[in-house]
């Protein structure tokens, strides 16, 4: 099986939405991108930190998705990375209440080696130089290394999420950050410019509105499949990434073409995660709704056009 590399946080959440609060959950990108790309027959290997107050239920969870977490690394005496948010009725947008970065301050990433030869490397939301250090430990090239940032690096570590940027073949952002990230206000123009900076592929995520794919000229648009229910986004942006760097794995086609499919893949799997808190819909999930799912997206997206 082709190898999945993903690197990413592993941490604690606690969420409040206009339909409830959760206490502490098991939340990070790294536990979304994992979860979902386990839809796949790959082998995976997350790379994070944890403190000894990891429970070993959520570990568990893990190894039983076929995950390999021997780069796991927990820190005796350690407290795990904790973030809580509140999130606005329209749930696009939120309030962080609290980041308490605990173990994450001190992160020095240990790649296993039987992953230092990964097909695909999916470099979730951290800091850059923890991305890059990652990226040095590989001792073959991948064949595809996805990155995944937000406007907190763009804010504070600029210099050093440009080097990485520089390194990765895809980028995955949402459309405040594209526009935050090339300064330009049209999506089409900010992938141009991104572009330049390094990465062959842009995905330009937009929420409830899809996701746009761009590759020189080319452009593709998915959209998000219209639900009754949008009850936590919190983890969707890196389950749509887990679904993408997972298909992507599997099928080992690294076209324009076939990243139109990684696009639907990851945004049905996204579509799932926001229907109940944190992790706990990925958990349930089963591979018959996930496909008959697909269904849907493919009833959504294809049509024929009469030209007159």
């Amino acid at each position: 099986m082709n190898k999945l590399l993903i690197v990413g946080t592993v941490a604690f959440d606690a969420i409040e939405t206009p339909f409830g609060k959760t206490d502490k959950i098991l939340g990070g990108a790294a536990t979304y991108i994992g979860l979902s790309a386990s839809f796949f027959n790959l082998k995976s290997a997350i790379v994070s930190v944890v403190g000894d107050d990891f429970p070993q239920e959520h570990l568990d969870l893990l190894t039983e998705r076929n995950i390999d977490i021997s780069g796991l690394e927990i820190v005796p005496g350690g407290k795990t990375f904790f973030w809580s948010g509140r999130y606005h009725n329209d749930l696009n947008s939120r309030d962080t209440l609290a980041t308490e970065l605990n173990v994450l301050a001190d992160f020095q990433p240990k790649v296993p080696q039987d992953f230092k030869n990964s097909d695909v490397v999916m470099l979730g939301n951290l800091h850059p130089l923890v991305q890059s250090s990652v990226l040095d430990q590989m001792e073959t090239q991948p064949k595809l290394v996805v990155l995944d940032t937000m406007n907190f690096w763009m804010d504070c570590a600029l210099p050093e999420l440009l080097d990485v940027i520089k390194r990765v073949d895809v980028i995955t952002i949402n459309d405040e950050e594209a526009r935050q990230l090339s300064g330009e206000y049209s999506l089409v123009k900010a992938a141009a410019k991104i572009h330049t900076m390094g990465p062959k592929y842009v995905v330009i995520k937009k929420g409830e509105h899809g996701a746009l794919l761009f590759h020189n000229k080319d452009v593709f648009f998915a959209p998000a499949l219209p639900l009754e229910e949008v009850f936590d986004p919190t983890g969707a942006g890196d389950t749509f990434a887990g679904g993408f760097a997972g298909f992507i794995t599997q099928s080992e086609n690294i076209s324009f073409e076939n990243m139109k499919n990684a696009i639907i893949y990851g945004s049905n799997l996204a579509s799932f995660c926001v229907e109940k808190f944190g992790t706990e819909r990925m958990v349930d999930l089963e591979k018959e709704e996930v496909v008959n799912r697909l269904k849907q997206f493919r009833a959504l997206t294809q049509f024929d056009i009469a030209l007159q």
